[in-house]
């Protein structure tokens, strides 16, 4: 697959829109799935996959290789950027044994960067020249980053132009191309004063490319003569302040000093408002301060009747005005999940199982074939669904797109047999409520934990049908329903009541359009403790296996809290037999994992 098959990034329209975050999330997705499965095609590695914007095998993220292999849309990187990333990656992974790169590995972080880099640029040089389209692909993101580094001015300073001159002189002996045409005469004066004393190291890299220890001895020579002219003169000290400014200034992805270690455990980068977030700090064991004002609701006792009433008409004609083909929905979802099993019999065939009942009919008409039965099988759905509805304040301008999904779903999910439970959750007052009060109260101890009133609520249990559980459901259109959200006791919640289901699949899907957010909580604690507690529920439950765990992002990346996630734009999605699409492809198993 080339470029130009790859989805082009989204980019501002002719009145000068900027495309909106969901859409950009979306593209991320499609390219990450394209990128990983280039990946695990060449590489030969098959439990390769990103989350959080990073490259994980299994539940373990993976170092950056080097900072030309980590494109970025906010960089104007193109599609093609982003699969010479994912071959640059794929071929570090087939060609460096990482045992041995780790043993020879300098620690001086000048040294570390410049070993890490040639090291790469071994790997690509080793590209199958019968694929053309790899070797294109290489070449098109390094000349790309370059380009970037370039305007990005990083190479004005002394460090930045040294570091850059390397890298380029070094990459063009490796893999026999030329330099950059765009900066050759830049860096002339620099590459003049280097050659000689990198002259014997750089002729030893092309000759031994295909031995990694042999190489290593000149990518490690080549490291410490670099970081020894940059310590001369005070280069690295004078350098230093500058070297700050230009990291605030400039993109991450061109910093000249970069760690290439992965994040420590499966943390790993969270989503907040389409962009992702490192996970910092010290893990703290997950409590509650006070359980006293929890409370566990039906839907309907949230509304007056008559308002509720209203919103039901809303939504019936919400569902009306988009037009959802129920009956495909139905037959999609019979196709996924429903499984032929044996209910009764077929009486009075010419051919089956011998039936007792009939032989008197032999003897009364000898004549008479039609004595035998057969098994009769239909499509039988022995399954329970769980949607569990994100109730927090973002998630208010897509209340009417939720309020449809969740009736139409459980209504299909009804007609194949299949056990429904449509659950939300939002908390009961905004800031802590009565819980942060007794908090002050107590003298406002030390990392209390959650700070706040949970109210979880059940718009339809598996148990009522479709028909009765209606008014319930249209109280998601109720506005003052929705206020903060504390996701990973919401997800145990869920999950506890679906596994007590007789069942033989449990799916639960949950709908969310952005991180835990509960202000007292974060305040009282740390930023990360609510998003810590959601990433590790999640991971418990898709351990256990017991359950099948879908996020569906609305608008965002799920991936970072689970392991199997679609991002849904309700924006942009048009008719809404296509947000059912996607949502049956989810079911089929058709995400991101």
């Amino acid at each position: 697959m080339t470029p130009r098959h790859w989805p082009e990034p989204p980019r501002a329209d002719a009145a000068g829109v900027p495309p909106t975050p969901p859409q950009l999330a979306r593209w991320h997705e499609q390219v990450e799935e394209l990128s990983a499965g280039a990946i695990r095609a060449l590489s030969g590695e098959a439990d390769l996959h990103y989350r959080g914007r990073r490259l994980h095998r299994g539940r373990q993220p993976l170092p950056l290789f080097g900072p030309h292999l980590a494109p970025a849309l906010e960089q104007g990187d193109d599609a093609g950027s982003f699969r010479g990333a994912a071959d640059g990656i794929a071929l570090r992974l087939a060609h460096s044994d990482a045992v041995l790169h780790r043993r020879l590995c300098p620690q001086p972080p000048v040294e570390r960067l410049l070993f890490e880099l040639l090291e790469q640029l071994r790997c690509e040089s080793l590209a199958d020249p019968a694929m053309p389209g790899v070797v294109r692909n290489l070449r098109h993101r390094f000349d790309a980053w370059s380009r970037a580094y370039h305007h990005a001015r990083l190479n004005e300073t002394t460090r930045g132009m040294l570091l850059y001159t390397v890298t380029q002189i070094s990459r063009s002996r490796v893999t026999g191309e030329p330099v950059l045409e765009d900066t050759e005469d830049l860096m002339e004066g620099t590459r003049a004063d280097l050659v000689p004393k990198l002259g014997t190291d750089l002729a030893g890299l092309r000759r031994h490319r295909r031995e990694q220890a042999t190489y290593a001895v000149h990518a490690l020579a080549i490291a410490r003569t670099v970081a020894a002219l940059l310590a001369q003169g005070g280069v690295a000290d004078e350098e230093q302040a500058a070297g700050e400014g230009e990291e605030e200034d400039n993109p991450a992805g061109f910093r000249v000093l970069m760690d290439f270690d992965p994040p420590a455990g499966e943390a790993g980068r969270l989503a907040q408002a389409g962009e992702a977030r490192l996970v910092e700090g010290e893990a703290q064991a997950y409590c509650v301060f006070t359980r006293a004002y929890d409370r566990e609701v039906a839907a309907a006792a949230l509304v007056r009747p008559d308002a509720l009433r209203e919103l039901r008409e809303r939504l019936d004609a919400c569902i009306a005005r988009q037009g959802v083909q129920l009956p495909w929905l139905v037959r999609a979802l019979q196709a996924l999940l429903a499984r032929p099993r044996e209910d009764g019999w077929h009486d009075g065939q010419e051919e089956g199982l011998l039936d007792g009942r009939r032989l008197a009919r032999l003897v009364a008409q000898p004549s008479e074939r039609r004595l035998f039965r057969a098994a009769r099988h239909q499509p039988l759905a022995d399954c329970a669904v769980t949607l569990l509805l994100d109730c927090s304040a973002s998630m208010k301008e897509h209340a009417e797109w939720t309020a449809m999904l969740a009736d139409v779903l459980a209504r299909a999910l009804e007609r194949i047999g299949a056990r429904c439970e449509v659950l939300g959750f939002t908390t009961g007052a905004w800031n802590g409520g009565r819980a942060q009060r007794d908090w002050q109260r107590a003298g406002r101890p030390a990392r209390p934990g959650r700070l706040n009133e949970l109210c979880h609520i059940v718009f339809k249990d598996a148990a009522t049908p479709w028909r009765r559980a209606r008014p319930g459901l249209a109280a998601l259109l109720k506005p003052d329903l929705f206020r903060e959200g504390v996701d990973g006791e919401a997800l145990q919640w869920a999950a506890s009541r679906l596994a007590r289901e007789e069942a033989e699949r449990r799916i639960l899907l949950v709908f969310s359009d952005g991180c835990p957010m509960d202000g007292a909580t974060r305040l009282a604690n740390d930023a990360n403790y609510l998003d810590r507690h959601l990433q590790q529920v999640a991971q418990h439950i898709e351990q256990q296996g017991r359950i099948a765990l879908y996020g569906v992002g609305v608008g965002l990346d799920l991936s970072p809290y689970y392991a199997a996630s679609h991002v849904l734009d309700l924006a942009h999605a048009g008719a809404g037999n296509a947000v059912f699409r996607e949502v049956v492809g989810v079911l089929g198993g058709r995400v991101r994992r």
